[in-house]
């Protein structure tokens, strides 16, 4: 019923007159050169950046909630370094409820215009509260008042129910700062293994995985 809303595997002429500048820009052997991850998804979100049209930080989280059943959602990413991956929301949301119970996740980038995607799984921890209380005073003054009006994941009677809770919620901060909510911070997914996929010809993809082994990593090229 469906079929003809799924494309068909590219033919190879396809493949030469579509994808031929995006698959030679993953032709580069010196990934396999690198030593360790981060520097390489540094590297390839700046390659994001300038390719994707919209939010080239945007990722897949997906946690385990209490009964053991898995979730996913799209979070974007908000910093990066040797620690981790760091985002924010709100700790009462579904996800934040998932890994009080479970501090573990896995995290998913897809980036369609490089036709390259990261795979990220580890342990999480949360940000110190002076983090989180940098982050969210550069957000917006609106999005402020917002993480106040929006009790996440929770149900809501209506659009205008909203609306009228950021209404209230911005009267009340008329004049003054909008402080960060106590049940308001960020999580960073600790890396214990971050694997590299890249679109090639005819299915023939190249997987590069790195595992972190004490202090520093391994890595095992994989079959595609």
């Amino acid at each position: 019923m469906t079929a003809n809303l799924i494309p068909p595997s590219p033919t190879r002429e396809e493949y030469a007159e579509q994808y031929a500048a995006a698959l030679a820009a993953n032709g580069d052997e010196t990934i396999f050169d690198r030593a360790e991850p981060i520097g390489l998804f540094v590297d390839w979100l700046g390659d994001a950046t300038r390719t994707e049209p919209n939010d080239p930080n945007a990722m897949t989280l997906s946690t385990v909630d209490a009964s053991g059943a898995p979730d996913a959602r799209i979070v974007l990413l908000k910093d990066i370094d040797a620690r981790g991956f760091t985002f924010y929301s709100n700790r009462e949301s579904a996800k934040g409820l998932d890994l009080a119970v479970h501090p573990r996740a896995a995290l998913l980038f897809h980036w369609k215009s490089l036709r390259r995607q990261v795979r990220v799984r580890g342990a999480v921890e949360p940000v110190t509260a002076e983090e989180a209380d940098v982050y969210f005073a550069s957000r917006a003054r609106e999005s402020r008042i917002g993480a106040w009006a929006s009790d996440q994941s929770r149900p809501l009677d209506s659009r205008a129910a909203l609306e009228a809770a950021v209404v209230r919620e911005t009267a009340r901060m008329e004049g003054g700062e909008v402080p960060r909510p106590e049940r308001w911070t960020g999580w960073r997914v600790v890396p214990e293994s971050v694997e590299f996929w890249r679109d090639r010809p005819f299915r023939l993809h190249d997987r590069l995985r790195f595992d972190r082994d004490g202090g520093g990593w391994t890595k095992t090229r994989l079959w595609p």
